[in-house]
């Protein structure tokens, strides 16, 4: 049986778009080949167990750096080990930085989520793993042609990267969920706008809550994160406050996405690589009210056809297209079908699993060797 290594940063019930991509990975994978998966864990006890249909290893980890976990032991735990295929997740400059330390001779597939944003400082130091990790990938996997085309990180690397979507299981958001969704109305009222995301800057929250001033209607904003107590305050300063709901965590979010009437991604910035809750939205018959940012966002949910895109860090747009969509039932329903149809069409899980399994397919029958392995070059790991 092929068999495969994963490394992450973290695997659910650790939430996040890098982890939900993971574990439907390792859900489709499992079914024909041997799974392993080495991510960062909650704690400093390293513990493994058997999940998904694959054997997964929650590494002892020591606080977060930046936003990325901190596990001195994995470089030692991939060195020695002879996994055919390893498939690692990037933004992680720690875990780049691990495997090009073991020396690990496996075949290298690189899925390239996002380039590396910001953090200046840790970038002087992060930057060279990630250059000679990409050049050590005989295969890059990119979620979206819009963002390949855009990022200075991946343009050396070009004629080595697959396009393979980003795909969700859309039978999850096919129910009808009819009680559900009429007691998250009977509690907001009839007419609710849905936002889906940490509380971070680049959401760009702030701009659809300012948005709200002029449209009549409810948005619940779903998630949790450091903006929450300043979100929360531009709301009473905005004049919202019976207009928008900040909801946190919901343990099951398809419900909301029955009881809306729309969907908005107000992203402001190229760190929103892809957008997957868009796919959520789609998948659920809503149409998508997203923004022109340089990354796959737009090229997910396509203006004028399964939604609208406007300007970014733009208040006034975002309350025009939002009023556009309420306005008119027949346009809301026309995109909320064609966002459907595209979701089945191109991004399933199933689709992005195939794909990804004939890149694997490709490099095996390729005979790839790998031509530096650091195992060999003592200098490089020494300068590491």
């Amino acid at each position: 049986m092929p068999e495969v290594l994963h490394i992450g940063k973290y695997y659910p019930p650790h939430m996040g778009g890098m982890e939900t991509y993971l574990r439907d990975l390792v859900v489709h994978q499992s079914a024909s080949m041997n799974v392993k998966v080495l991510v960062a864990g909650d704690s400093v006890i390293t513990k493994t167990e058997a999940i998904d249909g694959a054997n997964v290893t929650r590494l002892s980890t020591f606080g977060t750096i930046a936003s990325l976990p901190v596990c001195p032991l994995l470089a030692r735990r991939l060195r020695g080990r002879n996994d055919a295929l390893v498939h690692l997740h990037l933004p992680n400059p720690g875990a780049a930085a691990a495997f090009l330390i073991s020396g690990h001779p496996g075949r290298l597939i690189v899925t390239h989520h996002s380039d590396t944003l910001g953090r200046r400082i840790l970038r002087r130091f992060s930057d060279p793993f990630v250059k000679r990790i990409m050049d050590r990938a005989s295969a890059i996997v990119v979620t979206s042609k819009r963002y390949l085309d855009s990022s200075e990180e991946l343009r050396p690397f070009r004629e080595k990267c697959h396009i393979i979507h980003i795909g969700i299981d859309p039978t999850r958001f096919e129910l009808e969920m009819r009680n559900e969704a009429d007691a998250i109305r009977l509690e907001y009222g009839s007419r609710i706008v849905l936002a889906v995301g940490r509380l971070v800057p680049y959401k760009g929250f702030e701009y659809l809550i300012r948005s709200m001033r002029d449209v009549d209607a409810r948005l619940l904003l779903i998630g949790t994160g450091p903006l929450q107590a300043k979100l929360q305050e531009l709301i009473q300063t905005s004049g919202v406050a019976e207009k928008v709901s900040l909801v946190g965590r919901v343990e099951n979010i398809a419900p909301y996405y029955k009881a809306a009437d729309l969907f908005v991604l107000p992203s402001i910035s190229r760190a929103e690589a892809f957008g997957i809750v868009q796919l959520e939205a789609m998948a659920s018959g809503l149409p998508v009210v997203n923004t022109a940012i340089d990354s796959g966002v737009p090229e997910v949910s396509v203006d004028g056809e399964t939604g609208l895109t406007v300007t970014p860090q733009n208040a006034k747009k975002l309350a025009d297209a939002i009023n556009l969509l309420l306005g008119s039932p027949e346009l809301r329903m026309k995109y909320g079908l064609a966002a459907a149809q595209r979701v089945k069409g191109e991004f399933s899980v199933r689709i992005m699993a195939e794909r990804t399994l004939r890149v694997y397919e490709d490099l095996m029958r390729s005979g790839f060797t790998v031509k530096t392995s650091e195992r060999n070059h003592p200098e490089l790991r020494r300068s590491l």
